[in-house]
């Protein structure tokens, strides 16, 4: 008896675990790739999930697997369901709020997920910013007009009233490359980050860009990062950086 359960078990586990490597890929090397996961914290909520997930199916079958029960095949399929319904809520959550935009707004980034995009007004941005990639965030800048008064209170009213800033509003994203000089203005020496971070790790980061000389702050829901500037290369995007910016 005990081996045929062992049997069981055994094929119920391989089948969670390639299930759960498959998705281990897609989270952290497409949705909220390095070090994009330790930003949003989905992390150690995404590896938690999984991993009840993967222990809980085979110890249920494990529990109910006898040979000859007559109930075994909807006794099993109602663990696969659940398992499976389980897994699938998990993990839409973790879909619904990845990465979307990395977003230039004032004087800093702000790491935008796309649950957290304002669409009131989607409509009205430039198509390619109507829809989200699911190949990771992309780079952008949220440009505020300064011709319409009462669009910039009404947007400033958001911000101070709603809580809904700039970087939410897909109508006002345009590409990052209108706003190079700025970026040369607003950047910081990198010297600045030794001030918020162990010299040792600094200099272990920093030594994989020689080329670059600036950084501006990333703003993230869980932890904030450094996004590195090469001014060298026309205020070129080189890379977000496990460093504390301020």
């Amino acid at each position: 008896m005990f081996i045929y359960k062992l049997k069981a078990f055994s094929w119920h586990l391989l089948a969670s675990l390639i299930i759960a490597i498959i998705s281990l890929a897609v989270v952290f090397f497409i949705w909220y790739p390095q070090p994009l996961y330790r930003a949003t914290g989905v992390g150690k909520i995404f590896l938690v999930m999984l991993g009840i997930d993967i222990v809980l199916g085979p110890l249920l079958t494990f529990i109910v697997y006898k040979p000859k029960k007559k109930t075994l095949k909807f006794d099993l399929t109602v663990i696969v369901l659940l398992q499976l319904a389980a897994f699938v809520y998990g993990f839409y959550h973790i879909y619904d709020g990845r990465p979307a935009w990395i977003v230039y707004n004032v004087d800093r980034f702000d790491l935008v997920k796309n649950n957290e995009i304002d669409s009131r007004k989607l409509t009205e941005a430039l198509p390619e910013y109507q829809k989200v990639s699911n190949s990771g965030p992309k780079y952008i800048v949220a440009v505020i007009p300064t011709d319409d008064r009462e669009i910039s209170q009404q947007i400033l009213f958001d911000e101070v009233g709603y809580g809904i800033a700039p970087s939410q509003r897909p109508e006002l994203y345009q590409p990052l490359d209108k706003v190079n000089t700025l970026l040369a203005e607003k950047a910081k020496p990198v010297d600045e980050l030794y001030n918020y971070n162990d010299k040792v790790e600094v200099e272990k980061i920093l030594s994989q860009y020689p080329t670059m000389s600036s950084y501006l702050p990333l703003k993230a829901s869980a932890l904030n990062m450094v996004v590195l500037i090469d001014k060298k290369e026309n205020e070129k995007v080189v890379e977000i950086v496990d460093l504390r910016p301020w």
